[in-house]
């Protein structure tokens, strides 16, 4: 074979690797655009969270700056979407009390959701004797004295969406849930045995 046969068989296959590297990438970019259009089309809508109700088995404060609360929660969440599954993989619940975590996190079981449905958690959460801040501290004190503790029950993990049988890759999931626990004469829980139980039903805060 000669030179000049040589160069132009390598010419035809440059030109073949090109155009199958062309074709591969115009797939892709087909592939990538109808998931868009379709993910538009849908309009996913996150999750809305509710706390329902809180029970508080010990919400003490004891010397030095040592915090004890442990409280069960009832959480639920509603998929608003009509075509669109959730994937709850992991999460995890925690307390928190003026930004500092006071109970371990507890995780919340894998759950898939369909469409319109609701999911209903009651995890107990524990924090025995976890150290705060001296400002922490005293600012507790005197939130039990004045009758009102605000702790924010927060929720975090990783979601999937499911459309057909396309499923969306990992989104992280935040939520943020108020929870007001009265003392003393702002007490509006009622006793069920040694526990008081606080009907909440506040709606919480969802980031995805």
């Amino acid at each position: 074979m000669s030179e000049k046969d040589c160069g132009h068989h390598e010419d035809e296959q440059r030109k073949l690797h090109r155009r199958l590297l062309t074709a591969l990438l115009a797939f892709i970019i087909v592939i990538l655009f109808i998931v868009l259009l379709v993910w538009l089309i849908l309009r996913p809508t996150k999750p809305r969270f509710v706390l329902q109700d809180a029970t508080v088995y010990a919400f003490n404060l004891s010397s030095p700056n040592s915090l004890t609360s442990n409280l069960q929660v009832t959480l639920s969440s509603r998929n608003p979407n009509g075509r669109i599954g959730i994937y709850y993989d992991k999460l995890d619940v925690y307390a928190t009390y003026r930004s500092q975590q006071i109970t371990l996190p507890t995780l919340l079981p894998p759950t898939y959701q369909g469409h319109k449905d609701v999911t209903v958690w009651s995890p107990f959460l524990y924090g025995n004797a976890v150290p705060v801040a001296p400002y922490l501290a005293d600012s507790l004190s005197q939130d039990q004295m004045a009758g009102t503790v605000l702790v924010h029950i927060k929720v975090y993990g990783r979601v999937r969406w499911k459309v057909g049988t396309f499923i969306s890759g990992r989104y992280r999931l935040y939520v943020n849930c108020p929870a007001y626990i009265g003392f003393g004469s702002k007490n509006n829980g009622f006793a069920v045995g040694p526990v008081i139980k606080f009907q909440l039903v506040q709606g919480c805060n969802v980031d995805v």
